[in-house]
């Protein structure tokens, strides 16, 4: 399969949730907390696989009765235990390290680990599509804080800068909050966030 029928579904709630697949089967970036509004878009197609970006309750907390429905199984890093602990008892069932691979619909998910929001954060990039999926690493405002603000500022910049300022200029950048961009424009954005620094941005995300 080439992936040419592969597509991104969106769904927009108190985050981002991303559907990533064709009309047979999907997997699922960041169920977000409304597991009704998902499984609404997925429609009939199987879930292979629903992905956590990071821990945070505002991103994974509708994971296990997404993944229920279909008995898929859920892929957290493992950094993020502690994060997702505070959400649900259960563990995933998928440990993701940097440069794993997911597939589905003829195309690849490439795992990278980008931590800094928090210790386990990741990018999903498929290079089929030109699309990476940052959850808080990056949205277009810049850097996403958590609630207590930006525990590792320079760790977060650092993971941008290695993981999504690398990927070619027109990759579609499909954030855990905000509009979708591009890597050219995040490019042209970097050194002003670098410039204002950590109390330059007003602390709305989790």
């Amino acid at each position: 399969m080439s992936g040419q029928d592969a597509r991104i579904d969106e769904v927009r709630g108190t985050s981002n949730s991303w559907i990533l697949g064709d009309d047979e089967e999907v997997i699922v970036i960041d169920p977000g907390t409304d597991a009704q509004a998902v499984l609404e878009v997925v429609g009939d197609r199987a879930i292979l696989a629903v992905i956590c970006t990071h821990g945070h309750a505002g991103h994974c907390d509708a994971a296990l009765e997404v993944a229920e429905r279909d008995e898929a199984p859920i892929a957290l890093h493992p950094a993020d235990r502690r994060e997702w602990r505070d959400v649900h008892d259960n563990q995933p069932d998928i440990d993701m390290e940097d440069g794993g691979q997911f597939e589905v619909a003829g195309v690849t998910l490439e795992v990278l680990h980008a931590p800094g929001h928090s210790r386990g954060s990741v990018c999903l990039y498929c290079e089929e599509l030109e699309a990476v999926f940052t959850g808080d690493v990056i949205s277009d405002t810049g850097p996403v804080p958590r609630d207590d603000g930006y525990p590792n500022w320079g760790r977060q910049l650092d993971a941008i800068g290695a993981q999504v300022l690398t990927l070619p200029p027109q990759t579609r950048i499909l954030p855990g909050h905000g509009d979708e961009f591009t890597v050219a424009v995040a490019e042209k954005r970097f050194d002003g966030w670098v410039a204002a620094g950590q109390t330059g941005f007003e602390p709305d995300a989790d």
